[in-house]
């Protein structure tokens, strides 16, 4: 069984320009709830980068901000050097965004829908039918590819937005709580995945509530607490001398 390791110590060393970068975030609420403030941060092309906090602290809020779902009305967020404001459409054709609960056309099929999104992207036939074929064969969904989306599972919704995330090749992929819902399997899979991805100079940023997988998985983290970074930086350094469940816990019972 592969024994991951955070990201930095298998990967090849990529040049370091930021592939996201956010700058001064602010979003706040009808009501006045500030759920981000002023916050920070930058992902780099190899870096599979943890974002955690506890319900609430906006890390929903920061990925929907990022993936130009939410507008927000301070700071600035750059996708490879590009502005999300200016230029949304370059900097959507760069991402994939896989959300917590995929709302997905239920009444297409599987194959229906990874096509919708192949047209999208412009993939071409051959590397379409080739890449679907790889990833359906990878997280075992290809035999339900001609049923319709409505009769699948929450895991083989998940495992479908997740390939119709793949199948353009994004330069930037962003997740919120992507192991939800998965078998270990399946998970197993989608950690795979993800290591090749960044080893090809893709960059990963997620959100999880899974501390253990976040400290195997990534080189870098980020701990939002009240719509502020309460630290941020490479996984051994925000853990310290402890585990990253202590140095949450720790931050969480000073609020």
């Amino acid at each position: 069984m592969m024994d991951f390791k955070p990201a930095e110590r298998l990967l090849p060393v990529f040049v370091r320009w930021p592939m996201l970068q956010i700058n001064n975030l602010s979003k706040t609420y009808q009501g006045g709830k500030k759920a981000v403030d002023g916050l920070s941060l930058e992902v780099c092309p190899g870096d599979i980068f943890g974002f955690i906090g506890h319900n609430g602290a906006g890390k929903t809020t920061t990925i929907r901000a990022v993936t130009g779902v939410l507008a927000f009305e301070e700071g600035e967020i750059r996708i490879n050097g590009k502005d999300l404001r200016r230029e949304p459409v370059l900097c959507k054709s760069m991402m994939a965004y896989i959300p917590d609960n995929p709302d997905l056309y239920e009444h297409l099929t599987g194959i229906q829908y990874l096509n919708f999104i192949g047209d999208i992207f412009r993939i071409p036939k051959g590397e379409r039918v080739e890449r679907i074929r790889g990833f359906a064969d990878r997280f075992e969904l290809t035999a339900d590819l001609g049923d319709l989306i409505a009769s699948y599972s929450h895991g083989m919704k998940q495992k479908l937005a997740i390939i119709g995330a793949l199948i353009h090749q994004p330069r930037l992929l962003v997740l919120d709580e992507p192991f939800v819902g998965l078998d270990p399997k399946a998970a197993f899979t989608l950690k795979t995945i993800m290591h090749e991805l960044c080893g090809q100079g893709c960059a990963i940023f997620f959100s999880t509530h899974i501390l253990e997988v976040a400290e195997r998985l990534c080189n870098k983290i980020a701990i939002i607490r009240k719509g502020r970074l309460a630290a941020c930086g490479p996984t051994d350094q925000v853990r310290g001398d402890g585990s990253l469940e202590s140095m949450f816990l720790e931050l969480i019972d000073h609020e």
